[in-house]
């Protein structure tokens, strides 16, 4: 089965209110003496991002499809480009860019497999002429 992609016509996502969170996949446990000892109780620890993106109103109905027809109302999961890595050049230990054999840099390459959440489902709201689209995803591990 092939996964559903981010459509590349919608914009990267805006800075704030970009939040993520790690949920725990850890067990704690209460010693009786001495501090908590803890295991991991899943290998499989999602995350969950917070995001917004600014669109026009083609953007907007490029989204909308996206979520109602390729992703059966956000029931299925879908690849996404990673907005805090993808196309970020790669440093060395000194913070200078590292360049391939002609002289460029080389850029950063990373995709999520994503699902909406349900905590986050789509939220619109427009300034001017623009849509604001806030939601949340769970990035799987």
């Amino acid at each position: 089965m092939t996964l559903a992609a981010w459509p590349s016509e919608l914009p990267k996502p805006v800075r704030a209110p970009y939040t993520k969170t790690w949920l725990d996949g850890r067990q704690m446990r209460a010693a009786e003496y001495g501090p908590p000892s803890a295991r991991l109780r899943t290998s499989a620890v999602v995350s969950v991002v917070a995001m917004s993106v600014r669109m026009d109103r083609d953007q907007r109905s490029v989204f909308e499809a996206f979520w109602q027809d390729e992703l059966a109302w956000g029931t299925l999961p879908f690849t996404m480009i990673d907005p805090t890595t993808d196309g970020w050049e790669l440093l060395d230990d000194e913070g200078a860019p590292v360049l391939d054999e002609s002289g460029n840099p080389i850029s950063l390459a990373r995709t999520w497999t994503c699902l909406f959440s349900q905590d986050g489902l789509p939220e619109e709201t427009m300034q001017g002429l623009t849509f604001n689209i806030n939601f949340s995803v769970v990035v799987m591990p």
